[in-house]
Formats: structure tokens, sequence, C-alpha cells
């Protein structure tokens, strides 16, 4: 009888997708925007993205020499670093590039306990880290492709955009931002292999496009709601950053909050802030809420009455 009772550290239920497995899903899911990302903007975009990846795994190697447990063979430095490179600029002096590689690696993970433990995004807080000590290299757009301001700042100042270049990708921006085309291939890849869900990234948008719809000034026009989603890394921000397991809430209420409370804070910054994205800064600002909203998210364990204090009888 003694033998039904054997009880087993958790978790108690296991799958079979390795931590590897499912880095490799997105960097597979993000090559499109990268691929694209390198045709749009030429060989230097490939060595941002070169500079970042290497920083980002030389950094985490040599912090697991020192720590005598190397975790690189996970791939999540390689996202971290793709992701990160994603987001910068294609002329982003490369040391710098290299700098925020660094500081999401050392800073923002490895510090905090490594993969699993990082309490917010670490490509984001590296971008958010970038913005901050270098905002005139991190928001300077112009190169061999492409001159002027991004087409959100362009929309913010009341200038006509093409809409169609911005969903094809013929835009400035950063590297990997400005495909919408690209950005939606790889979204799709992440949900055939069942990585992510549209709990998230649908909550996200709606809610994003219900706030620009209602406080934009341009009310519900298809141009105007095309342009914002195409634009200033939401959709990347969306599907392959907001989603991040390590960062994102648990519970399944909690994910339809995160996505919301996502929505209201980027619609605010482009809406009523100085700047034309605010999708790095919403995205952190969930991160540092998330332990708040599963609190108020949590289910009820069965046999327990709802904010109760003991079992129901």
């Amino acid at each position: 009888m003694s033998e039904l009772f054997k009880v087993s550290s958790n978790p108690h239920i296991r799958s079979k997708v390795s931590t590897n497995g499912l880095m490799m899903a997105v960097v597979l899911a993000l090559m499109p925007a990268a691929g694209f990302g390198i045709y749009n903007f030429g060989p230097r975009a490939l060595a941002v993205i070169v500079v970042t990846i290497g920083s980002t795994i030389l950094t985490e190697y040599f912090f697991g020499l020192y720590k005598k447990k190397l975790t690189i063979t996970d791939l999540s430095a390689v996202v971290t670093g793709l992701l990160l490179a994603l987001n910068l600029p294609v002329s982003i002096p490369l040391w710098m590039a290299a700098l925020g590689g660094v500081f999401a690696i050392l800073v923002v993970k490895m510090l905090f306990g490594g993969l699993g433990q990082n309490f917010m995004n670490p490509a984001l807080a590296a971008r958010c880290f970038l913005l901050i000590s270098f905002p005139t290299a991190m928001t300077a757009f112009d190169c061999d492709a492409y001159t002027g301001a991004t087409p959100l700042a362009a929309l913010k100042a009341g200038e006509q955009v093409n809409v169609l270049d911005m969903v094809i990708g013929r835009t400035a921006g950063t590297i990997g931002e400005t495909s919408l085309i690209a950005i939606l291939i790889g979204a799709c890849v992440l949900i055939l292999l069942g990585v992510i869900d549209l709990r998230i990234p649908g909550s996200y948008i709606v809610t994003f496009l219900l706030f620009v719809g209602i406080f934009g000034g341009h009310g519900f026009h298809p141009a105007y709601l095309a342009a914002q989603l195409s634009g200033g890394g939401l959709m990347l921000g969306a599907f392959f950053m907001a989603t991040d397991y390590v960062t994102r809430p648990i519970t399944i209420k909690g994910q339809y909050v995160f996505g919301i409370f996502l929505g209201l804070m980027t619609g605010i910054f482009r809406v009523f802030g100085p700047g034309a994205e605010g999708v790095s800064y919403a995205i952190i600002l969930g991160n540092l809420l998330v332990p708040l909203i599963e609190k108020y998210t949590k289910p009820t364990a069965f046999g327990y009455r709802k904010g109760g204090k003991g079992r129901e009888k």
C-alpha cells in the first residue's frame, strides 16, 4: 500500500520539448525578418547581427566559466542577440551593439540567476539601456538605402505615409521591424509549431487598435490603423518578445490582462508621448507588473473558496 503514495518533486508534468528545441524554433521563425533586414539594409545589417550574437554568446560563455556552469548550449543567448540586433538601427556603431549584448546577458540575465530568473526581456532591456545611454545613435535611421524619419514619426507629424511600403518593408527603421510580411511569416511558424498562442498577441493588438482608433485623431480609418500596425516594431514585439515564456504571466487570465496592458501602454506612448513608438517601454513595464498580475489572476485551488482562507465545507 505504501508504494501507492510515493511523492516526487515538481514539476510533476514534463514535456518532451527542450529549451534548446524552443530556442531553435524561435531562431528559425526570426530568419524571415533577419533575412529581409539584411536584404533591405545591406551587409552592415549582417555585421550588427553577428556582433550582437557574438557578444551575447561570449558574455554567457565567460560568465559560465566563472561560475563553472556553461549554459550556452541552450541557444537562449543566440535568441537574445538576434532579437537585440533586429531592434537596432543599421547605422549603430558596432561597439554599441556589442555593449548592448553584454548588458542583456550579464546584467539582465546572468546576475539574476540565468535563464528563467530574469524579470524582464533581456533584449528589450538592452535596447532601452542603449536608448537612454545613446539616444542620438539609437534614433538615427539614415543609411544608404533610406534617409529621413521613420514612417511612424512622419505619421505623428501629420505627414502621409505609404502603407504598402510599410507592409513590404521598403522603409527606414530598425533592422527587423520594417517588413510586416516577414514578421508574420515568422509568427505563423511559432504558432504552427505550438511555441506560442494568440492570447497575448491577440489581446495586445486588438486593445492597441481600439485605443489608437479612439484617441489617435484619425478614427478607425483603415490606412491609419494599418500604418500603426506595420510600424514601430509592434508586430515584432507582440509575437516575439511579449510572448517570452520567462517574462510573461503563466496564468491564462493573466496573459489576457498582460496583452491588454501592453496595448494600452503602447497606445498611450504613441498617441500622447513625445516619441512615435513605445513598444519596448510598454513590454518592459508589463514585465515588471507580471508578479502583480499573476497574484490577482491565480486560479482558485480545488476545494477552496475564492478569497477564503480555508477549505470549502
